[in-house]
């Protein structure tokens, strides 16, 4: 297992994901974040079953950064509850990682 991470969220507005993004990326806590849209999701929210159409945000980080991260997506974020799934990258390119490291304060 490296100290590499993927972190998943969702976003109600490419503006949004963009907004996120770019942020993250600057204050260098990603090196990437990749915007998948649009992504129909079916959850349960407050007792019903909900449907809506979001913005995935796949953020490349390091493991120290994930704390920060998380600030961030609470301060951008419109959601009340923002998603954060944090996933350990168990290996990859040697150079991709080192990029990832490199990338990230």
């Amino acid at each position: 297992m490296t100290d590499k991470r993927i972190v998943l969220s969702t976003v109600g507005s490419q503006e949004e994901a963009r907004k996120i993004a770019h942020a993250l990326v600057q204050e260098k806590i990603a090196a990437c974040v990749n915007i998948v849209s649009p992504v129909e999701s079916i959850y349960r929210w407050e007792g019903k079953v909900e449907s809506a159409q979001e913005w995935l945000l796949i953020i490349k980080t390091i493991e120290p950064a994930c704390e920060r991260l998380r600030k961030i997506l609470a301060e951008l974020h419109s959601y009340d509850v923002p998603e954060c799934v944090v996933l350990g990258i168990q290996d990859g390119n040697p150079a991709y990682l080192r990029w990832i490291s490199d990338s990230v304060r």
